[in-house]
């Protein structure tokens, strides 16, 4: 049972963090009707910059920056590639993975096969509750998690930058009749989606895990099935889905020693599977808006 109560415990936080990355989809989806496939590289940037500039500035001033430097950039992915382009969506979201594909490798190359340190303050404590043994790091992901998802939440709902964006998902073209800035509030949720990238970055690369390394910028892409999973157009659809996603692969990684018959890397796979099921039983996921066709 103690085993059980941790594996949910560490699922929920690692789920908050899943979260985040998976809001930032959703976002971007409901801003512009684009799935970015270059998200995982935001993320990546975001704790490269971290990486390299805590020791110089200090935890919070690296992570100020990081922040700034993924939100920018996120900020300048839909000024250069959507706001000039005049082709469909979904050749859009194929011209996001270029985009991944290019700022990874240059991400990668510079990382190299170095395992770097963020310079959290956590470090390798743990907190005993109990039976359980938890890192500090969870605890902190899910409390950060918390404030942030609630933070957006609140202001999505109640502030004219929320109404601008709510507007536009909408109906863009009615939003646009009523003095709704389309291109200054598409721009904005890119960078607030690689603000939420470089935050989830944090949690990622600290303890349990040794570091940011080449690989970091594929566990952003377990948050892909949470943002599917819950529906890309639902806010509420990607708290969700990170969590469902967050205990699917805790558990599944937890007692693998027990399902060996399964296989190895049953935690990698695990998120996925989940995700195919839920589709096969709504194809919208669970929160996302069915569309309506009449014959």
């Amino acid at each position: 049972m103690t085993r059980l109560l941790e594996l949910l415990v560490n699922g929920v936080s690692l789920g908050a963090v899943y979260a985040l990355i998976a809001l930032g989809f959703v976002i971007i989806f409901k801003a512009s009707e684009v799935v970015n496939f270059a998200h995982s590289s935001l993320l990546l940037l975001g704790a490269y910059v971290i990486a390299i500039l805590h020791d110089d500035l200090g935890f919070a001033g690296a992570v100020a920056a990081g922040i700034c430097a993924a939100a920018v950039c996120g900020a300048l992915v839909e000024f250069v590639l959507l706001r000039r382009s005049r082709v469909r969506r979904d050749v859009l979201a194929i011209a996001t993975i270029g985009i991944d594909i290019v700022l990874t490798t240059e991400l990668v190359r510079r990382i190299g096969p170095d395992v770097m340190s963020l310079g959290d303050p956590w470090r390798d404590r743990v907190v005993h509750l109990g039976g359980i043994t938890i890192a500090q790091t969870r605890l902190a992901a899910l409390l950060v998690a918390a404030l942030l998802i609630g933070a957006f939440l609140a202001a999505f709902r109640y502030t004219p930058w929320g109404v601008a964006m709510r507007s536009a998902a909408e109906d863009s073209e009615t939003a646009a009749l009523m003095g709704v800035r389309l291109g200054r509030t598409m721009m904005s949720a890119w960078a607030v989606a690689g603000a939420l990238a470089a935050v989830a970055a944090i949690f990622l690369t600290a303890f349990p895990t040794p570091g940011l390394d080449r690989t970091t910028s594929i566990a952003a892409l377990k948050a892909f099935p949470a943002a599917i999973l819950g529906g890309l157009d639902s806010t509420t659809g990607a708290l969700v889905g990170g969590l469902l996603i967050g205990v699917t692969e805790s558990l599944a990684s937890g007692y693998q020693g027990d399902l060996a018959f399964l296989g190895r890397g049953l935690g990698d796979v695990a998120p996925y599977t989940v995700m195919v099921l839920v589709l096969l039983w709504r194809p919208a996921g669970l929160f996302g808006t069915r569309e309506v066709s009449r014959a």
